[in-house]
């Protein structure tokens, strides 16, 4: 059962309640140049990222708010750390929402300033919480964590501002794990999911996977963002394979493909790369098979929308588990992907 949340809004979205889990990203370029930071969240769109954030570091960044969000179609969230001005003149500019530090802005006279200041145009803000929100390392580090969250919702509740999202975030998958545990227990906000800091592709993609993974087939989580040193579009993909896979979402092309062994008659990881960069940005839900050998074709994958399966000098083309072509090993691939097209093409007829 998923964790029954108040609905917040973020410009023209809803999160919590019975809304989708929504995934979202950061940019990776300085704000302060905005053809730039366009471009990225333009790209970020195409991949289907539905919330982004930008970091705004000084009040150029936060001047050009207005100018980024004419030119994008999705909620722009302002990331401010330590100087409250800037959370201000961000709200001031048209951001969709806030982020907080807890502990980076001293002066509660001007936490409540900013609180007002959203309140009266509408805006939610988001409650941080990672191991930067301490001078020293507390010795219960998740009791410290859910501690800062709630000191800030409880500052904010104190000016009548409910628009509150609560973020704690860690770079270890554990510590993530039982403070937002906890914290889902003790506040009825939306909670936004990640583990901070989680490093290079392949190792983020497990501990993403892992944390976020676990949260969300325990109920707890309205938004996510898997963090990724690399590009931002990886994190939007990473997410959507990951609530697809955990039936939370139903969205663009899941690439289902054997591990290859000794049978494989078709080059399988070649195949299914190629599908996946050149389909990548089909967002109807379809599950697409690439299987090396008749013996973990057509009936091993039988789920699949469609799907390849090698053979001696051909293979095969097969849609829920019956063959449709055969065809030789030449125009295997070619005729495949024409089939596949076909079929995205029925399925994005309104029905």
């Amino acid at each position: 059962m998923r964790r029954q949340s108040k609905v917040v809004k973020i410009g023209n979205m809803a999160i919590g309640g019975q809304n989708l889990i929504r995934v979202q990203s950061m940019t990776k370029t300085d704000t302060r140049d905005v053809e730039a930071t366009i471009s990225q969240i333009l790209s970020l769109e195409e991949k289907g990222c539905e919330i982004v954030r930008v970091a705004v570091p000084d009040e150029e960044a936060a001047i050009a708010i207005p100018h980024i969000k004419r030119n994008i179609h999705i909620p722009l969230v302002a990331d401010i750390h330590f100087d409250p001005r800037l959370a201000v003149l961000a709200i001031d500019n048209g951001a969709d929402k806030i982020r907080l530090n807890p502990s980076n802005i001293k002066d509660l006279a001007w936490v409540r300033e900013i609180s007002l200041r959203a309140k009266d145009k509408g805006i939610p803000i988001r409650v941080g919480a990672n191991l930067g929100s301490f001078r020293e390392r507390p010795a219960n580090v998740v009791e410290a964590l859910v501690q800062s969250v709630l000191k800030e919702i409880e500052i904010l509740e104190g000016v009548n501002f409910e628009d509150i999202v609560v973020s704690i975030k860690a770079s270890d998958v554990m510590t993530t794990i039982k403070a937002n545990e906890i914290i889902a227990k003790k506040v009825n906000f939306p909670i936004h999911l990640g583990i901070t800091e989680a490093g290079l592709l392949e190792t983020s993609l497990v501990k993403n996977s892992a944390g976020i993974g676990y949260l969300l087939m325990n109920g707890i989580g309205d938004t996510i963002r898997f963090s990724i040193t690399d590009k931002p579009e990886k994190e939007v993909k990473a997410g959507f394979d990951l609530l697809r896979s955990l039936h939370l979402r139903d969205y663009g092309l899941e690439i289902i493909s054997c591990p290859m062994c000794g049978r494989a008659e078709i080059g399988v990881q070649s195949i299914a790369k190629q599908l996946e960069r050149r389909f990548s940005n089909v967002k109807v839900p379809l599950k697409v098979a690439v299987m090396g050998c008749a013996v973990n074709g057509p009936g091993e994958a039988m789920d699949a929308d469609i799907g390849i399966a090698g053979g001696k000098r051909s293979g095969v083309i097969f849609r829920n588990g019956k063959i449709i072509k055969t065809e030789n090993e030449i125009k295997l691939y070619r005729t495949f992907v024409k089939e596949l097209k076909n079929l995205i093409e029925e399925r994005q007829k309104p029905s």
